[in-house]
């Protein structure tokens, strides 16, 4: 079932580059990564006939959490230095029934026609549940590492081409197109390849150039959190004013990384564990808020600086708060260790946002 932009979504990411519950990321010693911290792990569910916990499993065990846990979908993050996004996607994608998967990639990985083609395929083979999130303004150095040498606005200019011609051939037959960085002569696909659904594009930045392709392109955008919410609704606003009249809007969401306990204190303190002495004090957690905007979450591998600590109450109240004052109904979410904390949220958390869904009127104001 499509939801309409109104509807919230909460998905969940998945760790492709290691995972654990220290701070820091060089000690994580699951997927397969850092061999010199690896111990046993033991999921809820595991073949035990011999050693055959590979290091995909761990990411088949955060998909399977995300999915019982009742997000509607997980997102697989673009890391130059961590397992491919797409092959993790596509077997995330059969593995369940009901999720949306999100591969995130850059357009400098392949054509926008072989992207289309192995998107055709997946949207055939899990029922349409594959999301593009595509990543313009990756680092520099390590894009050139991977024989990318476009910079600059070109970057975006590039991105609009691939958008252009991925959207082409999907839905013509005979679709050429000639522009500086890519061509096709009477491109498309046949048959039981055409009339699939195209992926939901999801794009993210806040410079001109990046909104002015989301205006022309996303079905979503994707925000990181920033502390003063002002700042926020001027980013929406400069992409609302970009959009025009689109009529078929484009959908507001937010990137959340997140620490929540039953309670501030509890919190506060699973922070200064894991961050160092102090960390829970300098969070500013109080039982008045219950909840606030903590930067440092990058020093637990997450890519946002900032995000969420608090309480499962006070978390639920900041994000309904997201919804109702500034539209945003797509939340994508993470924590660490990605397994343990999908299981919490889901049984803790998405009830209590569930239970606050804000009117159509409200989430589109």
């Amino acid at each position: 079932m499509t939801r309409t932009h109104h509807e919230p979504e909460y998905h969940w990411a998945v760790p492709v580059a290691g995972d654990g519950r220290e701070a820091n990321p060089a000690h994580w010693p699951r997927g397969g990564w850092n061999p010199a911290e690896q111990r046993t792990f033991r999921p809820a569910f595991r073949d035990e006939r011999g050693d055959r916990f590979g290091a995909f499993d761990y990411l088949s065990a955060v998909g399977r959490a995300a999915d019982v846990a009742g997000f509607d979908g997980v997102t697989v993050p673009y890391d130059p230095a961590g397992e491919d996004s797409w092959i993790t996607a596509g077997t995330l994608l059969r593995e369940s029934r009901w999720l949306r998967v999100g591969a995130e990639f850059h357009p400098a990985f392949a054509t926008p026609v072989y992207a289309a083609k192995l998107s055709v395929t997946l949207q055939r083979f899990t029922d349409a549940r594959l999301d593009w999130h595509v990543v313009v303004d990756a680092d520099e150095t390590a894009q050139r590492a991977l024989g990318d040498f476009v910079t600059g606005d070109d970057r975006y200019a590039r991105a609009d081409e691939f958008l252009t011609v991925a959207r082409g051939v999907w839905h013509e037959r005979a679709f050429s197109y000639e522009g500086r960085f890519h061509q096709v002569v009477a491109g498309g696909f046949f048959g039981p390849l055409s009339g699939v659904p195209f992926p939901r594009v999801h794009l993210t930045g806040t410079s001109d150039a990046a909104l002015a392709l989301s205006a022309k392109h996303a079905d979503v955008h994707v925000f990181g959190l920033d502390a003063d919410p002002a700042v926020l609704a001027g980013h929406i606003a400069r992409l609302r004013a970009a959009a025009g009249a689109r009529r078929d809007g484009i959908g507001i969401g937010l990137r959340v990384p997140l620490l929540v306990r039953e309670d501030a204190n509890e919190a506060a303190e699973a922070l200064t564990r894991r961050a160092g002495t102090g960390a829970g004090t300098g969070a500013g957690l109080s039982a008045a808020d219950n909840a606030v905007v903590w930067h440092g979450f990058d020093a637990f591998g997450h890519r946002d600086t900032a995000g969420l600590v608090g309480s499962y109450d006070g978390v639920a109240a900041r994000l309904a708060e997201y919804r109702e004052t500034l539209g945003i109904t797509r939340f994508f979410l993470a924590a660490r260790p990605a397994a343990e904390e999908a299981y919490r949220i889901g049984e803790h958390l998405l009830p209590r946002l569930h239970a606050a869904v804000p009117t159509p009127a409200k989430a589109s104001a």
